[in-house]
């Protein structure tokens, strides 16, 4: 399917997504978000896809925040857009696949909202991250006040939003915002090295992994009791015969997603 504002490609199983603005530093205005959410159902229903890559094009920028220009009317309305940005990155952070960001520059306000929606992030070098929406008279608004809280913790966090400041990559490893930081030329062999790790392991236990995890941080739901839930489901699988299978006869499993 093709895309205004992104481009997609897929090798073994590997699904990448590039945000294809590079003369607006990749930003995210409604177009963007209506084909990153369209790329979503893709992601959800197309059994070729086993995990996703998501980074920007060119070479300064992820995705260097919201496009200001959209940016009016009252509050009912910014209510409004806050809550298509979250129900989007929720459907990222929520997707039974893998998903990755590639960050290659800048993440900034809906830029790094947008990473941390993402299952880890692995950044460039030259990767910056940031929320400096109060800069505008505004604050974080898909999600970002309470991941960067779950990711950095509440600390550090309020300061990064309180103040507007960007920190490198090498800060965002330090924090734990980021898994690794490679040169720009590594960032996707690197994504594609992990991702291809992934992909041969069990798709529903990858799954249920993904699904627990996230868990931990809705309070309407006990973890503990998703975890159960997880592994019951996957205790039937025909992946969960072929892993044990394949560990007592010391082979390697070749898994089906059943």
């Amino acid at each position: 399917m093709n895309y205004d504002t992104i481009l997609t490609s897929i090798n073994n199983g590997i699904f990448t997504v590039t945000i294809n603005r590079p003369d607006k530093l990749n930003a995210l205005n409604k177009q963007v978000m209506a084909d990153l959410n369209s790329v979503l159902d893709d992601v959800y229903s197309n059994t070729s896809i086993q995990s996703v890559i998501i980074t920007g094009a060119g070479p300064k920028a992820f995705v260097a925040g919201a496009d200001i220009s959209e940016f009016s009317g009252t509050a009912e309305e910014g209510k409004i857009l806050a809550k298509k940005g979250q129900d989007l990155f929720f459907k990222i952070e929520n997707c039974p696949k893998p998903i990755v960001a590639c960050v290659n520059g800048f993440a900034l306000g809906g830029g790094c909202e947008l990473a941390m929606s993402c299952h880890f992030r692995i950044a460039s070098e030259n990767a910056k991250f940031g929320q400096p929406e109060v800069n505008l008279g505004i604050l974080p608004g898909y999600g970002g006040t309470q991941r960067l809280v779950q990711l950095i913790g509440k600390g550090k966090a309020l300061e990064l939003m309180m103040s507007a400041t960007m920190i490198d990559a090498n800060n965002a490893l330090q924090y734990g915002l980021v898994n690794y930081v490679v040169s720009a030329d590594d960032l996707l062999n690197k994504a594609i090295e992990i991702l291809t790790l992934i992909n041969s392991k069990a798709p529903l236990a990858v799954a249920g992994c993904i699904k627990a995890a996230n868990a931990v941080f809705n309070e309407s739901l006990n973890g503990y009791d998703v975890e159960i839930d997880a592994f019951g489901n996957c205790f039937a699988t025909t992946d969960m015969k072929e892993g044990t299978s394949a560990f007592l006869e010391k082979r390697k499993a070749v898994f089906s997603g059943k």
